[in-house]
């Protein structure tokens, strides 16, 4: 299967050398569930958007410090990108940023959130029981880095997941489109040292909270699998 990644999105330069770039970790992750899986990746932070929906089986876009609301022109040309996915049908997975994006090209709503900033883990906990969730488990404990929250949903919009923190944390839009708040592709050691990078912005209990939080252990591989199993299904239905 060809995944075409839409990259929103950099590591910081100061992390790059000991944690590689969002592409290679998109590519660590999914290679543990299946080492076929070929990622194409599009850097739409450069205004590099896709002209063909079907250059690739499926779409996943990564996080991204910039904001969806920030009123860039590359945020706004792939808002349009992904009502094209979404009116052919077409498999799309965002994640963070990607999540966010998806509910605001189709009618939702973004806010940051008066809660302050999530980082380290966060702990979901599974409202409703999709038939792509195998294995099984009532929760989803994945690490984020985020201060923007998607407070209103687009129509179609069933919640999967979710927490006192983020309530719409896992959602499906129609059968085709998938977002996660969290993020299934960081490492833990990466998450640490985000945090220390933007300690000034997050504040210093934040990051302590979210330090401290590091010791759980964290689904990413069960995330990598639903996801696989979500875009395969997709993939099927749309056939």
């Amino acid at each position: 299967m060809r995944i075409g990644l839409l990259q929103c999105d950099d590591v910081a330069p100061e992390l790059r050398e000991a944690h590689g770039n969002y592409p290679e970790m998109f590519a660590t992750l999914f290679h543990r569930v299946d080492p076929s899986i070929e990622f194409v990746v599009w850097r739409c932070l450069d205004g590099q958007i896709p002209d063909d929906i079907d250059a690739v089986d499926a779409w996943m876009t990564t996080g991204s410090k910039h904001g969806v609301n920030d009123g860039l022109a590359w945020v706004d040309d792939l808002c349009g990108f992904v009502r094209r996915l979404w009116e052919a049908g077409k498999p799309l997975v965002g994640i963070c940023f990607g999540h966010q994006l998806m509910a605001k090209a189709l009618g939702g709503e973004v806010v940051k959130s008066p809660k302050g900033w999530g980082v380290g883990m966060s702990f979901n906990r599974v409202e409703t029981r999709a038939e792509w969730m195998e294995p099984w488990q009532p929760s989803l404990d994945l690490l984020v880095s985020h201060q923007d929250q998607v407070s209103e949903l687009p129509a179609q919009t069933r919640v999967l997941a979710g927490s006192d923190f983020c309530p719409f944390y896992l959602i499906q839009i129609g059968e085709h489109f998938l977002g996660v708040q969290g993020h299934p592709e960081f490492a833990k050691p990466y998450s640490r040292d985000l945090m220390a990078l933007r300690s000034g912005l997050v504040g210093e209990e934040r990051v302590r909270e979210g330090e401290a939080s590091l010791s759980a252990p964290v689904d990413d591989t069960l995330m990598a699998r639903w996801i696989l199993n979500f875009i395969h299904l997709a993939l099927r239905s749309r056939a």
